[in-house]
């Protein structure tokens, strides 16, 4: 069905457009147009402002279920639909470190979802298992192991959509990263306690970026720059930020923007289950996991992913780092895009691209969102 949304700010990825419309056929954007042409049905944006939808590339749960225990298709789209009233149209499931059956059952769900081209899903991250046990977070030691003989296998199988692969690039074969960077996989630096040689090497044989920067990886420091530092001093590496004032103190994160390249830091939720969900706690490897006052935690307050949406993480980038809201949203979409090789479909409110959109309020709340021209209100 054509579309044409009249009435509206519009962020074209560049710039805030403020005498455009956008022209949507069926699910691609065709164009933006003077707001008196076009045809199909008319959608007042009220003066609200449209950009392009969210793209969350770690996210680990939603709607109430964790992937990892609920790897199926119907777990996926739970997850999207916990997501999508904030913002995000694009989601990257995220398995963290899981026995070897639970990742191809997560392969064969992703497969599904694709093959069925389930709204949302573009592709899947595989967080571990190949990590550091010293630099774990929550991730279980007893399933943290040496690279598995059939991983280059599952995760250059095909089918999947893009996939991403979370390692510690200490403990694994250079080789291993450059054959999955040959394979089109977007291999990153995680849960690692590498030293900036460690990093130097992976970075030369295809590591494309760091995950949840500064967060289970070694810091910076004056003689030994470690991962964080590696992964600030690269200008090619992408960086994924949590900025939801608990897993990184808004100072480090500011640091950290001004000294990557622009379009180099994207924003990540490392959500959990509880996120769109009623019930703020659910279990990870047999034990409770409790979301409170916006962070989830064990027990024993081992930070354990995140409660954040991706609306909220461009509201506090923009008001608690002091970024421009042009930025921000950029932040939120194309870099990402960017990250996954999209930028030609999603990320940019453009002829041709999908029509993946978010219509947000001056608070930043989401008021409405299309996933491939399909339009759904959240207020």
């Amino acid at each position: 069905m054509d579309q044409i949304l009249v009435n509206g700010r519009i962020f074209d990825g560049e710039e805030i457009l403020e005498d455009k419309a956008v022209q949507i056929a069926d699910s691609r954007i065709e164009g933006l147009i003077n707001a008196e042409d076009g045809r199909g049905e008319r959608i007042d944006l009220d003066g609200q402002l449209l950009a392009p939808g969210f793209v969350d590339v770690q996210v680990n749960g939603g709607g109430g279920v964790m992937f990892n225990n609920s790897t199926t298709p119907e777990g996926i789209a739970t997850m999207v639909e916990g997501h999508r009233p904030y913002g995000s149209t694009t989601l990257i499931p995220t398995l963290i470190s899981d026995d070897w059956s639970v990742m191809e059952q997560a392969a064969d769900a992703m497969r599904t979802a694709i093959a069925a081209d389930l709204p949302g899903v573009r592709g899947i991250h595989f967080e571990g298992p190949y990590l550091n046990k010293a630099r774990k977070g929550v991730h279980s030691e007893e399933i943290i192991r040496p690279v598995d003989d059939r991983a280059i296998g599952l995760l250059t199988g095909g089918g999947m959509g893009i996939v991403v692969h979370t390692l510690a690039p200490e403990c694994v074969d250079p080789r291993y990263i450059r054959q999955l960077d040959e394979a089109g996989v977007r291999v990153c630096a995680g849960h690692t306690a590498g030293t900036f040689r460690d990093i130097e090497i992976a970075l030369e044989n295809g590591l494309a970026g760091f995950t949840h920067l500064y967060n289970a990886m070694s810091p910076l420091t004056g003689r030994e720059p470690g991962v964080v530092g590696a992964a600030m001093e690269n200008d090619s590496g992408w960086c994924g930020i949590i900025a939801d004032g608990f897993h990184v103190h808004d100072a480090s994160l500011i640091i950290a923007i001004k000294s990557k390249p622009r379009g180099k830091i994207m924003l990540v939720t490392d959500a959990m289950a509880t996120v769109g969900a009623a019930e703020k706690s659910f279990t990870l490897y047999g034990q409770t996991i409790y979301a409170e006052g916006g962070k989830c935690a064990t027990a024993d307050g081992t930070l354990a992913g995140s409660d954040l949406d991706m609306a909220t993480a461009v509201r506090n980038t923009i008001h608690r780092l002091g970024q421009p809201i042009e930025e921000s949203l950029r932040m939120a979409s194309l870099y990402p895009a960017q990250f996954l090789g999209l930028d030609d479909r999603i990320g940019r409110i453009k002829a041709g691209y999908d029509a993946d959109l978010v219509l947000l309020d001056s608070d930043f709340a989401v008021q409405k969102t299309w996933i491939k021209g399909s339009g759904q209100n959240h207020h």
